[in-house]
């Protein structure tokens, strides 16, 4: 059984992943150091008003689909995750660093935290691993399962596990999935389905820990699709309008029908 910390939010899909995560015999969650933030949607948009109306409504899309995808489970599981609530920012305070440092886990688990900027990084090198929602290095830095739907680039909606570093997705790549994907999905659906599947993926890699040879696992930078990197500043109404007009002119069907030869343009690291 492997002793784990898992660093992370506490939105219903944060409350999954830590949950059924925790819920396997193989993993004992020492702890799980949630980040609480007020009012998410809030914090991405800012205040509401006309120009921010179709960003809302994909905020408030989002949110209905993660609680029809994960409050029923996160409600009726039992909780052996052994959540403790801080403040946003609060994973990188002495007194939490210090804590995971005492409890001297196997692995730590970072998935929708605060940036690392401790000691851990250095203390816990290749036991750290984070999970970032995007196929890295085709998509990083923020909402990078987004904008696959925006550029019309479905085969980069997807999972990134890696070790993490002090830069932003780009620690070595220990193992990478996309996103299973149906004719009638919309940008949540299949967010809420890559989630379930990506905990599935993270319990066999703790299982797998430490013999992963991760000299394997280094992605090649050289390739002829552009390298991508997004901020929350980046995240407009204008983008949102292009999302969902590609959506309505069948993107997803014309994705679907030339699947394997549109994966083909963006390789992945798999472990299994």
């Amino acid at each position: 059984m492997k002793k784990i910390i898992i660093l992370t939010g506490n939105e219903l899909r944060h409350q999954f992943f830590r949950k059924l995560l925790a819920s396997f015999s193989s993993v004992d969650v020492v702890h799980s150091y949630c980040e609480v933030t007020q009012d998410i949607n809030k914090a991405l948009i800012g205040s509401s008003d006309n120009e921010t109306s179709l960003r809302e409504k994909h905020l408030n899309l989002r949110s209905q689909t993660e609680a029809d995808f994960f409050s029923l489970f996160n409600q009726h599981i039992i909780d052996k995750s052994n959540p403790l609530l801080i403040k946003k920012g609060e994973v990188n305070e002495t007194k939490n660093v210090n804590q995971i440092i005492d409890l001297n886990p196997d692995l730590i688990i970072a998935y929708g935290c605060s940036i690392i900027k401790s000691e851990l990084l250095d203390i816990f090198k290749e036991r750290f691993i984070n999970i970032h929602l995007g196929l890295s290095p085709y998509y990083r830095g923020s909402a990078t399962n987004y904008w696959p739907f925006v550029n019309n680039e479905l085969s980069c909606v997807g999972v990134t596990f890696m070790q993490i570093d002090e830069g932003i997705d780009t620690g070595a790549i220990i193992h990478q999935e996309r996103a299973i994907i149906f004719a009638a999905d919309n940008i949540h659906t299949i967010g809420c389905r890559l989630i379930k599947d990506m905990t599935y993926s993270c319990a066999r890699i703790v299982d797998l820990y430490p013999s992963i040879n991760l000299s394997q696992t280094v992605i090649q930078q050289q390739t002829n699709v552009p390298l991508r990197y997004y901020r929350k500043k980046d995240f407009t109404e204008d983008s949102v309008k292009s999302a969902y007009h590609n959506i309505r002119n069948r993107m997803i069907e014309n994705y679907l029908i030339k699947k394997e030869e549109l994966d083909k343009e963006y390789p992945l690291i798999s472990l299994f």
